[in-house]
């Protein structure tokens, strides 16, 4: 299943008062496995930004000032999520921005989430952290991924980032940490394999790995499974693959 991590990064925050899209980052997931490919673009806003949005991202209007308007990246952008399950944290809040931007170039585009499917990760947080911080600051130092370069906010780092917090979040390996005060000492890091970043300096993501105890207990399930099933056991037919 392909699937695409986004963020965005605007001029303000409400797109009702004709706040305008500044940045656009995408990693790509296929099969759950970072593939390298991605788009990131800057766009030329053609209006000013929110002195508190550059405390945010640090964008100026002077940097994005020689960028490509939205109209001229429109057409690259959708070709790159087509079809793809968007994953974003906080959807609503890219998702409008994005329809906005593509509703002003009256060419008649569907919305972003009429060819996309939707995979909102802020919501999937608070209904397995009910009651805890589920920022994607609060996010990384729960699950021990590595923010340590997001001094300001930035579309494809946020999406790198994003990607992930959420493979994690829904691979079953909470046992990074387990609550924010856990976080807050830094304990139930098991390390493993590495996963290849994109930004640079980055710290690798840890993966957790099967300890011999529990690899022997698989196998005591299997066996179990093998018993009961004439032999036919699915997961050892895949692995002799």
């Amino acid at each position: 299943m392909r699937q695409i991590v986004l963020d965005t990064e605007t001029t303000g925050l409400e797109v009702s008062q004709g706040h305008r899209i500044i940045e656009i980052g995408c990693v790509e997931l296929d099969n759950r496995r970072l593939t390298g490919n991605h788009y990131h673009q800057y766009i030329n806003p053609g209006r000013e930004i929110d002195q508190g949005a550059i405390e945010v991202h640090g964008i100026t209007d002077a940097f994005v000032a020689d960028k490509p308007y939205f109209d001229n990246i429109a057409q690259d952008f959708l070709d790159f999520v087509d079809g793809a399950e968007l994953v974003i944290h906080n959807a609503p809040f890219d998702i409008g921005f994005l329809n906005s931007e593509l509703q002003r170039l009256e060419r008649g585009y569907a919305g972003v989430d009429a060819t996309c499917s939707i995979v909102d990760t802020l919501v999937m947080a608070r209904a397995k952290h009910p009651g805890q911080r589920n920022n994607l600051d609060a996010l990384c130092q729960r699950y021990g991924v590595d923010n340590s370069q997001r001094d300001l906010h930035g579309a494809l780092l946020d999406a790198e980032i994003l990607a992930d917090v959420y493979l994690l979040m829904t691979g079953g390996q909470t046992a990074f940490q387990l609550s924010d005060a856990a976080a807050d000492q830094g304990e139930g890091n098991r390390t493993g394999g590495v996963l290849n970043r994109l930004g640079e300096g980055r710290s690798p993501l840890l993966i957790i790995t099967a300890s011999a105890q529990e690899l022997a207990a698989h196998e005591e399930q299997l066996d179990a499974i093998a018993q009961s099933s004439g032999g036919k056991v699915l997961w050892r037919e895949l692995a002799e693959q």
